[in-house]
Order: C-alpha cells, then sequence, then structure tokens
C-alpha cells in the first residue's frame, strides 16, 4: 500500500497524549520510553547465547511471514470440532470421501486409554466430547464392536450418558434424530424483537453467544430433522444409562427452567403470534452480519448453524447464502501431514502479527545487522495491521452511552469480522504499533518514513475506542460494555459457560499495557479507574484470574504488564504480590506450567507440565515487575534456551489458550514461539549489565 503524509509524532516515537485525550494532555506529562526498573541482582547463572537463541527464533517467524506481511499460526481445539464438522455433513447428505475419513481419523487418534475424549490433553473424559465423537465414527461407518467403540460406551456410561451432554450436543442430537427437540432448551427467535432496554434482550449476551443463538434460534423454530439409519444411530447409548433428574439449582435457574417449560407448551397450543415476525427480523440479522465477515461471527458454531438456519428457512442447498456459510465452512479445514484432516475454530492473523511483530521489533532492537531484516518484516506486519483495522460500526455501538460515542476503530481476531472488532487485540494492535513507532524513531531518517502518520493517527483512534469501551466496573470485557447481566448464566442454554461478556483481569492488563505505551498514565481518570479494578479483583494469593489463557499465570502476567506501564510503583503491594506469587510458582525444572484444570480447581493455579508459552508469560511478568536480574529469571531463560529446538522453535502439545473456561480450550501453535522470542528479548532487556553473554 502506499503511504503519504509526515512526521508529527514525539520526538522520542512516543504518540502525543493531545492525539489521544485532550483534555488529559493539559494535566499529565509525557513520561519517559523506559519503566524503570530497580536494579539488577547479580546472583544467577550465567546463560550464554540467549541472543542467538533470539535469532534462531526471529529467523523461523521471518520465513514463514506471508507475502501481504502478515502470519498466522494454526489454531487447535479437540476433537468436538471434527466430531460436529461429520454431524453436519451427515445432516447435508454430504458424508463420504477423503474428507471424511480423515477428520474420523483423528477423532480415533485422540482417543483416550479409558474409550472417552477430553477437550485438552491430559484432561478427563468429557461426556459431551465422547458421544458427539462416538456418534460420529458410527456415522462413518465404524463398527460398534469394535474394540475403540467398545470402550468408548464403557466411559461414557461412566461419566453419565447421553442424557448428561451440553445444550449444543442436545440440538446436533435433534438434528439427527437422536433426541426430541423438546429434550433442547427453547430459543425463541421472539428474543431479537425485545427493545435494548428491556431487562433481557439479544444485546446482554455476550457477542459470540448472540451469533449463536440467533441461527440456532431458526433451527428452534422449525426444527429440522435427518432420520438417520438406525445402525447409524447412538439409541445404545440411551439403553444403557438411565434418565438422571438434573439437580435444583434453585433461584434463578428455577425461574427460568419454568419460563423454559412455559415457552414450550405455549408453542405446543399454538401461541406465538409474534413467530413470523420473528423469524424475519432473525434471518435480516443473521444476512447483515454475513457482510463484511469469514462467516456469521466468524467462528465454527455459528456458520454451522447459520447452514442449518438457512435450509430450514427454505434457502436451497445451492444458494448463494448457502453455497457462502459451506465456503466459509471449508475454509476452517486443515489437512495433517500424517493424513489426518483437523478443523480449526476459527483463524488468528491479526492476533499473530501483532504479537510476532511486538518479538521482532524487540529483537531487532538488540542486534544491529541482524536487526534490519527484523525490522523490515516487523514493518510489513505493522503495514497490514493498518489495512486491516475495522472501521465500521458493529453490535458493540449498540452498548456505548450516546455522550462517548467515538469514531469507530479496532481490530478483530480474524481476517474479516467487521461487526465484531475486540478490545483484546485492539490493544494488543495498539502496543504493536506504538513499539514499532519507538523503535522506528530510535533509526536515522525516522520521521521521514512515511507510514509515520497513518500509526499515530491509528494508535489515537484505537485508544480512543478502548477509553471509549471501559465497563463502568473500571475493567475492560472483550467486546462489549458493561455485559455483565449474571442472571443469564442461570438460562437452561448457557451450560457453555460463556453467556456473558464480563470484565476480566487479563484483558484490563493489557489494555492498561496499551494506554502505558501510548502515552496515559497513572492519574488519568480511565487509567485510574482501572487500576483499581485490578486491586480489586487480585485474588488473596496475589495472582490473577486469566479468562482468556490457561489461566493465573496468563492473567498475573498481564496485570503486571499493564500496572507497570501506567507507573504503578514497583514497590505497590499488588505488584510485589503478584512477583512473589509468580516466584513461588516457578517449578524445580526452571520453567511455568498450568493445567486447564485450574479453571474448575483455583488451588491447582500455577500447577502443571511446564510449557514455553507460560514458562515466557512467567519471565515477562517478573521483568515487568522489576525482577528481570533475579535467579528466578535466570533459570526461567535457561530453561528456554536449553529448550529451544534446532530450527529455533518450542514443542509444546498442551493447550495454553482459554475460549470458554471448562468447556472449550485451544492451542495456539505460534504460542510457544513468539511469546519466548518477546520474554527472551524483555530479559536480555532487562539485564544488559549482568554480564550476559550475547
Amino acid at each position: 500500500m502506499t503511504f503519504t503524509g509526515s512526521n508529527t509524532g514525539s520526538p522520542d516515537g512516543s504518540t502525543r497524549l493531545l492525539d489521544i485525550a485532550p483534555s488529559a494532555a493539559r494535566h499529565h506529562a509525557r513520561p519517559s520510553l523506559r519503566v524503570p526498573l530497580s536494579p539488577p541482582r547479580q546472583d544467577r547463572p550465567p546463560a550464554p547465547g540467549l541472543n542467538a537463541v533470539a535469532s534462531r527464533t526471529a529467523e523461523w517467524l521471518i520465513d514463514r511471514q506471508a507475502d501481504d506481511g502478515h502470519w498466522r499460526g494454526p489454531l487447535e481445539g479437540d476433537t468436538i470440532l471434527e466430531s460436529e464438522y461429520l454431524l453436519i455433513l451427515a445432516w447435508a447428505g454430504r458424508l463420504g470421501g477423503p474428507v471424511t475419513e480423515a477428520a474420523a481419523r483423528r477423532i480415533l487418534a485422540e482417543q483416550l486409554p479409558e474409550g472417552g475424549w477430553a477437550i485438552y490433553p491430559g484432561g478427563p473424559v468429557d461426556v459431551s466430547a465422547s458421544v458427539k465423537a462416538y456418534f460420529a465414527l458410527k456415522l462413518t461407518g465404524h463398527d460398534p464392536q469394535s474394540p475403540e467403540l467398545s470402550r468408548a460406551r464403557r466411559a461414557i456410561a461412566a461419566a453419565g450418558g447421553p442424557w448428561a451432554v451440553n445444550s449444543f450436543t442436545k440440538f446436533y442430537l435433534a438434528l439427527l434424530g437422536q433426541l426430541p427437540y423438546s429434550a433442547c432448551p427453547a430459543v425463541p427467535p421472539e428474543m431479537v424483537l425485545l427493545p435494548d432496554w428491556f431487562p433481557v434482550n439479544l444485546l446482554r449476551v455476550s457477542a459470540w453467544s448472540r451469533t449463536m443463538i440467533v441461527p440456532l434460534s431458526l433451527m428452534w423454530a422449525f426444527k429440522p430433522v435427518r432420520t438417520v439409519p438406525e445402525r447409524e444411530g447412538i439409541s445404545e447409548l440411551f439403553a444403557a444409562t438411565p434418565m438422571r433428574r438434573s439437580p435444583d439449582a434453585g433461584g434463578w435457574a428455577r425461574f427460568f427452567r419454568g419460563v423454559d417449560r412455559v415457552m414450550k407448551a405455549c408453542e405446543a397450543l399454538g401461541l406465538v403470534p409474534l413467530r413470523a415476525r420473528a423469524v424475519q427480523a432473525c434471518r435480516r440479522w443473521m444476512l447483515e452480519r454475513f457482510d463484511g465477515s469469514d462467516g456469521l461471527g466468524a467462528i465454527f458454531p455459528p456458520i454451522v448453524w447459520s447452514i442449518v438456519a438457512l435450509r430450514a428457512l427454505g434457502c436451497d442447498e445451492d444458494s448463494p447464502e448457502v453455497r457462502e456459510c459451506w465456503r466459509q465452512l471449508d475454509r476452517l479445514v486443515e489437512h495433517e501431514a500424517d493424513g489426518s484432516v483437523r478443523l480449526e475454530p476459527c483463524r488468528s492473523p491479526v492476533w499473530d502479527t501483532a504479537i510476532t511483530a511486538i518479538g521482532l521489533v524487540e529483537a531487532a532492537a538488540l542486534r544491529e545487522s541482524e536487526g534490519r531484516e527484523m525490522s523490515r518484516a516487523a514493518t510489513a506486519g505493522i503495514d497490514w495491521l493498518l489495512a486491516n483495522e475495522v472501521r465500521g460500526s458493529g453490535d458493540w455501538a449498540r452498548g456505548v452511552p450516546a455522550a462517548s460515542r467515538v469514531e469507530p476503530s479496532g481490530w478483530s481476531f480474524q481476517y474479516a469480522n467487521r461487526f465484531y472488532p475486540d478490545i483484546d487485540d485492539t490493544a494488543m494492535v495498539v502496543i504493536a504499533l506504538v513499539t514499532w513507532q519507538r523503535h522506528a524513531a530510535r533509526q536515522a531518517n525516522a520521521g521521514g518514513d512515511p507510514r509515520w502518520d497513518l500509526v499515530t493517527a491509528a494508535i489515537g483512534r484505537a485508544t480512543r475506542w478502548l477509553l471509549a469501551m471501559q465497563s463502568s466496573d473500571g475493567g475492560w470485557g472483550a467486546f462489549d460494555r458493561d455485559n455483565n447481566l449474571e442472571i443469564l448464566c442461570k438460562v437452561p442454554f448457557a451450560d457453555h459457560n460463556a453467556m456473558i461478556d464480563p470484565s476480566t483481569p487479563d484483558i484490563a492488563g493489557r489494555v492498561l499495557e496499551a494506554f502505558g505505551k501510548a502515552g496515559l498514565r497513572h492519574g488519568h481518570p480511565a487509567v485510574d479507574r482501572g487500576i483499581e479494578y485490578l486491586r480489586r479483583v487480585q485474588e488473596p494469593t496475589g495472582a490473577w484470574f486469566g479468562r482468556w489463557g490457561v489461566n493465573y499465570v496468563y492473567g498475573t502476567w498481564q496485570a503486571l504488564e499493564g500496572l507497570r506501564a501506567v507507573g504503578v510503583g514497583l514497590d505497590d503491594p499488588c505488584v510485589s504480590r503478584a512477583a512473589d506469587w509468580l516466584e513461588a510458582h516457578q517449578q524445580a525444572d526452571g520453567g511455568w506450567g498450568e493445567s486447564p484444570e485450574s479453571y474448575a480447581d483455583p488451588g491447582l493455579a500455577g500447577v502443571g507440565p511446564t510449557t514455553a508459552s507460560q514458562t515466557a508469560w512467567g519471565l515477562a511478568g517478573l521483568v515487568a515487575a522489576g525482577r528481570g536480574g533475579s535467579a528466578v529469571v535466570g533459570r526461567g531463560l535457561a530453561w528456554l534456551a536449553d529448550r529451544q529446538q534446532p530450527d529455533g522453535t518450542w514443542s509444546q502439545p498442551e493447550f495454553t489458550g482459554t475460549g470458554f473456561p471448562q468447556v472449550f480450550y485451544l492451542r495456539y501453535h505460534y504460542y510457544p514461539i513468539y511469546f519466548p522470542l518477546v520474554a527472551i528479548c524483555r530479559g536480555l532487556s532487562a539485564d544488559v549489565n549482568t554480564g550476559w553473554s550475547s
């Protein structure tokens, strides 16, 4: 792309406060570029060659940069994705061929020795994942008397049988005639007609749930069924376990179950006077959000449900809308080297590009000759990010008060998802833009770079948008302001554990880090509210919960980065307590690790197999807390150096990304690559005077 303009940034490369918050600029002086750290300690063992370690990783990333400048690592979930893919193919009459066989092969390969399937490596049997896997294997011709399926039946029965599956699984079973729709929670399309001022409405649920609820409500309205032959069904699973009554949760859960029964009774009597109007409103809502998106919500579940909804509405298989949904679903199919097929839940180019650019810029700052190539690659990534800014309004705008409406600006996670820019990606991109700009300011003739004005303007727009998206509790959610109506978590459909999108410490920390790098500091009203939010939600142990990464290691790292970036002192109790927690949870081998099981049992916080990504988070958190020169950090850096593979990467089969806690986890294949690069660079930068060899 072509850039024009002149340098209007600050001489040191930081964004001017005047460009972001004019009222704040009059009261807060521009801070120095580097957050001061405590004097380095000299008591850690030497770890020679860390610069070489960083260079190998940088070279690996540069070799995998796309021609247009971006990066995208594989994004892996558990076998729920392959199973659901095969189930929707069966409903559409598309089963058969190499892709079907390859997906079934992956499902079999991931079966646990005891017979079921887990939702993350090392996890326990998950009944919903196991029932869907079993059903998918039967639909693809696997013998129910085979050892694999025999073991699966025993494991499913021990886990409660098909009666114990979650709502999403029940809808798949109803779609293929294994359960009546009455066994599913009602998802009435009339919900789309409720106004924003009504206590419960579509806007009050999380953005990702919104994109699932609308097509599911059309499915509920029409109740499409494709009956499969009895030999391919799962009646034997129902026969093996008696139906169990759900425990009485009381309160709101009991109320919403009553509402569910009333809605089903009204439908049975034909008392749905607004149904036709609601169906058309859902159709319009869904089709509007196809525009400029990689499918509805640009994630796997709404894309699948959209196919069902459109067909239920009467769209032909060859209609443009249905063909587009299938095209977007097919784009999520990844062929593995072993011949199996893996389905991605979505794609992560913005996230991967922003973090990779940060790592390459920080690596370039440590090297002279090699740094030029790293800088060029990072700059190409910055160009791609600038070209992919979301400048249109989306669902988020309906939750922003009129008095604080701002120019739309932000970034989504995926290639195209224009209705749903998210706060986490936007903050990370701001961090990448400022990091690049500061590095460029230190280079000769930086002021002549034609992209300078574009970067400065993007930082200003995005920062103002992030300010407007702050929730009333001082924190930030992922997609919306004040999306925190907790009673919605009690509706029968809410068992995916993500019905709302409240503020979380990890996102709040990242936004504060972006603010700090963009020039806002402690004393700015929004920053102060964010700091107080983090103080309020810090765990008694000193850690912070991590919503989008596993788990307390992730949350604690990001909160520390944010607090230090906005000027909270090293001697502040919340900083020192968090750093103490990270030090206390370094494992005997020098690394950090935490299992997703810590979401179910907080007593397992910071406990799990050591991984490269979590070790990087622990290290970066300690550096942010001023302990970059400590022996603890030295052991962590040595762990990374010792375990780097010859090609510059680290092996990590563990899932350290979080989709829905206790429901869905992710393996970002680039996490154990770019996060260690960032941690090593920061470790070196924080300890330049301790005699480490480069």
